[in-house]
C-alpha cells in the first residue's frame, strides 16, 4: 500500500473514533429518545391492562438505588444491565400474549441497538467501577429472576405479560427519570 492509501486509512480510523465519540457524548440524549419510543411502544403493543389481572398484581420492587450512584458510568453500566434482562425477558415464550407483533419487533430491535449502542460507551470505562457494577448486577439479576419465575410460574400466561409489561413501563420511566437529570 502506498503512503496515500496509508493516509487514507488514517483518516477512516480517526474519523470513526471522532464519530463514536460523538454518540457516547450525546447517549443521554439517545437514551431518552430510546426509551420515549420504547414507552410508546410498549403502550402500542397490547391494550389497556385488563381488569381480570388487577388481583395478581406482584410487587417486584425495582431496585432504584443502582441508578443513584455518583459515577455517571456507573448508571451506564446499569442501564445497559437493565436493557439486556428487558430484552431477554422479552424474547421469550410470549406465545399467550395478544400483542401487536410489529411493535414487539420495534420494542426488541430498539432494545438490542441500544445495548450495542451502551455497551461501546461503557465498556473502556466500567473497570474503574468494578464494586458498584457488580453490586448494581446482582440487584438487578436479583429483581428480574424474580419476574422471569413469575412468568414461569403463572405458564407465560396474559396476566403475567400484562403485569411484566405494566412493570417494564415503570422500569423505563424510573431510567427516563435519571437520564434527564444526567
Amino acid at each position: 500500500m502506498n503512503a496515500f492509501g496509508l493516509i487514507q486509512v488514517g483518516l477512516i480510523l480517526s474519523s470513526t473514533t471522532i464519530i463514536s465519540s460523538l454518540q457516547c457524548n450525546h447517549l443521554p440524549l439517545q437514551q431518552r429518545k430510546v426509551i420515549e419510543n420504547s414507552l410508546r411502544l410498549l403502550d402500542k403493543m397490547g391494550k389497556k391492562f385488563p381488569q381480570q389481572c388487577l388481583r395478581e398484581k406482584m410487587p417486584f420492587r425495582f431496585p432504584a438505588q443502582v441508578l443513584q450512584p455518583r459515577q455517571k458510568e456507573t448508571v451506564g453500566v446499569a442501564i445497559e444491565e437493565i436493557f439486556r434482562h428487558i430484552f431477554y425477558i422479552f424474547s421469550k415464550n410470549l406465545t399467550l400474549t395478544a400483542w401487536d407483533g410489529t411493535a414487539l419487533d420495534q420494542f426488541q430491535n430498539g432494545l438490542y441497538l441500544q445495548i450495542e449502542q451502551l455497551e461501546a460507551c461503557v465498556i473502556k470505562k466500567h473497570t474503574q467501577h468494578r464494586w458498584s457494577k457488580e453490586v448494581s448486577r446482582l440487584k438487578l439479576k436479583k429483581y428480574f429472576q424474580k419476574m422471569d419465575c413469575f412468568l414461569k410460574d403463572k405458564q407465560h400466561d396474559l396476566c403475567s405479560w400484562e403485569i411484566s409489561r405494566a412493570e417494564m413501563r415503570r422500569c423505563l420511566q424510573l431510567i427516563d427519570k435519571i437520564t434527564r437529570k444526567l
